[in-house]
């Protein structure tokens, strides 16, 4: 895992970033691994992806943080990334980059600790779920139902413009 990490920090060669985000992204769905990845820097060196510009890239990004967010620590350093609400808005609709961002915004908005930090995106949730295809509208509902279960979002969502 470390050498994988050290990998993307030293090449910018897209196809060897993608291979090696996969597999950190496969290797994040054993929660023991979840911890060594952020303990060796792995959630810094992959948010910083987000900012790439190749797509899949960011990607492959998303998918991985998604992976890693099933835990509660990791959560509290993904939730840094505001990045993820603005590629998902600036994302061609229903590509692959802006569902791996709706998914990890779907876990990240399983508990109400950042709900707050996604109010600016519920705008563009609405246009999604009105826009998207099926694909895209089940998981921008995921996250609207998550979000609705906080009583703090209720004045948010019934004031955003649609």
């Amino acid at each position: 895992l470390q050498k994988l990490i050290h990998l993307l920090q030293a090449t910018d060669d897209a196809l060897i970033q993608e291979q090696a985000l996969i597999t950190l992204g496969n290797s994040a769905a054993f929660s023991a691994n979840q911890d060594v990845i952020r303990n060796l820097g792995g959630l810094s060196v992959i948010g910083g992806m987000l900012t790439d510009c190749v797509p899949k890239v960011k990607e492959k990004a998303l998918n991985a943080l998604n992976n890693l967010s099933m835990n509660i620590k990791n959560q509290e350093e993904i939730q840094e990334y505001t990045q993820v609400c603005r590629n998902i808005e600036s994302a061609p609709l229903n590509s692959d980059l802006q569902l791996a961002g709706l998914r990890l915004l779907t876990n990240m908005s399983i508990t109400g600790d950042y709900h707050h930090k996604m109010i600016n995106s519920i705008p563009c949730f609405f246009h999604l779920l009105s826009e998207g295809t099926e694909r895209t509208q089940i998981q921008v509902l995921k996250v609207l139902v998550n979000l609705s279960a906080n009583p703090a979002m209720t004045r948010h969502l019934l004031r955003a413009q649609v």
